[in-house]
Formats: C-alpha cells, structure tokens, sequence
C-alpha cells in the first residue's frame, strides 16, 4: 500500500480542478481527478463492497472509465489493495516518486484505506461555490446550492479531528489565487517537496487559465441581495467560522412555506436542466430504469448519459 498519498478535498466548485492541475504539474508529484469512485461503494458502517459488485459498477461509472485504470482480477487482491492499485497506476504513469487524488464527498473514508494519508482542505466562500453549482445544473437556487457546500464542510470538521496537525492543511481559494506563489509554497513545504514554478506550466496545456485574482467574490457582482439572503439564512454562522465577511443585508426568515417554494423550485430547475441537456426521453428513461431495476438497461441509459456528459464536460 502508499503510505503517504496526498489527498485534496473539499466541495465541488471550490477550485479544486485548478488546483488539482497545479499538483499535478510538480515534476515530483502526479495527482489523480475525482477519485469519489473509491469511497462511494463503502456503506455506512465502513464495509468494503463486495468486488464482484464494486467490479460490476465500475463497468459503467463515467469518471473511472475516464482513467483508462485497469482491473486487477486476481482473486488475492482485497478492496484496499485493488483501490491502490489505481494509485500506483498513476504514480507509474506519470514516473513520478510521489501520487494523490481529489475527492470531494465522502472523504472521511479515506482513512480506512490509507490511515497515514496527507489531506488539503480547500474551501471556497459558499456563497460563490453555490452559485456555482447553479450554473452546473446541481441546484435551483442558492438556498439549495449551499447544500453541498455545508456538507463538505462539517465532513472536513469530522476528518480533521481524527488526523494528526502535521498531515493536514487548509488553503483558501481566495488566497490560492491572489497570492498563488506564497500559497503553493506553503503546500509543497507541507508534503514535503520543493516549490516549483513547473506547477503553472498548466495553463500550456489545459483550458484553465493562470490564477486571476479578478474572479474571487463574484458573489458580490453576480448575485441579486434577495438570492444572497437565501444563502445567508443557512450559513452565516459557518462563513463566519471559515473567516468570510457578511454581506450586511437583513437576515432572511425561512419560513415553512418559503422552505417549501424553494424545495419545489431547486427539483423543478434541476429537472428542466436535466431535460434540456440530456432530452425528455433519455431523463425518462433513466428514472424508470431505476425505478423498475431493470439492471440491463439502467446501464446502457448510464453509457448513454456519461457520453454526453462526456461532450459537456470536456
């Protein structure tokens, strides 16, 4: 097993692809997208899944076909071995001596697999990571999109707590990209490798852009007071705790009925977002293939649905 994989966690939308991009840049450290695929399967309680069945879902879970990892079948290997084995397949690759991987939900059970692991933490203001999760479909408003946001971060709350200082780390997203230079220090001083300025090299071969101070807080440009309020309701106390300012305006009271309308907009807004992107046959299909466990064809809606997503996400 890796003894010392480094792990980036932290919501979805929080700057992790960028920073992903940067790691993976040091000549002296490959690190693997999201790598949720390992964690997913692992119930609540902590067991292993079954391999045949951990085997059976990754044949059709987008992001692990994207990795072109291959499957080990020997009968020996164990679940902790066999999620490894991914590691090293892009530690190999890549001919690099050190490896890790982003993972932005269910991080917690990391530990199970890779006790002595190092973890980065980056957070983002919720407020913009909710908006952001807007424009990709995942919520109808901010009321809803700060869901993920808060969820992530009372799971890093857990996490840290069982992980020794010296193998954790929390960098800001705002500070990442207003300071890039001081903070990727900071980083390579904490997993113990030497800053390099290969780690921008990035921006020559991707889309992403080099860092841009400009695009922190877009919240304050981009989100009506009434949206911002909604946010608020639920996280004040938690942006506060994380070292972001209010926004100033009048709290907002959620009453039942106001809870309600935004429950009903957020399904309705995501439903019209699935229909548009993927069509009112396919949206169809999947919820009854599901519905129905008709394993069959819930797989070839699965296929059907990651090639799109495939075009869209490029």
């Amino acid at each position: 097993m890796i003894e010392d994989p480094i792990f980036l966690v932290g919501a979805e939308r929080s700057g992790t692809t960028l920073l992903r991009l940067m790691l993976d840049y040091h000549p002296q450290l490959a690190f693997q997208y999201e790598f949720e695929f390992v964690v997913d399967r692992i119930d609540a309680q902590g067991n292993f899944p079954n391999l045949a069945d951990y085997h059976d879902y990754l044949a059709y879970d987008r992001i692990f076909l994207s990795t072109g990892f291959t499957l080990s079948l020997s009968p020996e290997l164990n679940y902790p071995e066999l999620v490894n084995s991914f590691l090293l397949q892009k530690q190999q690759r890549s001919q690099k001596p050190r490896v890790g991987a982003t993972v932005h939900r269910r991080f917690d059970q990391l530990l199970r697999l890779w006790p002595t692991a190092y973890f980065i933490h980056l957070v983002r203001d919720g407020r913009d990571v909710a908006q952001s999760n807007i424009v990709m479909g995942w919520a109808g408003n901010l009321y809803n999109g700060v869901d993920a946001w808060i969820e992530a971060e009372q799971l890093w709350q857990q996490l840290s707590a069982q992980v020794a200082p010296e193998r954790q780390i929390t960098i800001y997203y705002e500070q990442l990209i207003a300071n890039s230079d001081q903070v990727l220090q900071e980083v390579c001083r904490f997993i113990g490798l030497p800053f390099d300025r290969a780690m921008y090299d990035y921006a020559q071969h991707t889309t992403y852009q080099l860092p841009n101070p400009g695009i922190g807080q877009q919240w304050r440009k981009k989100i009506s007071p009434y949206q911002i309020r909604l946010a608020e309701s639920k996280i004040a106390s938690l942006l506060e705790e994380r070292g972001y300012e209010l926004s100033g305006l009048a709290p907002l009271e959620i009453t039942p009925w106001l809870h309600w309308k935004c429950q009903v907009q957020n399904r309705w807004a995501k439903l019209l977002f699935r229909i548009r992107r993927y069509s009112f046959g396919l949206c169809l299909a999947d919820y009854l293939s599901r519905r129905l466990h008709w394993v069959g064809w819930q797989k070839r809606v699965r296929l059907r649905l990651n090639q799109i997503d495939e075009k869209y996400l490029k």
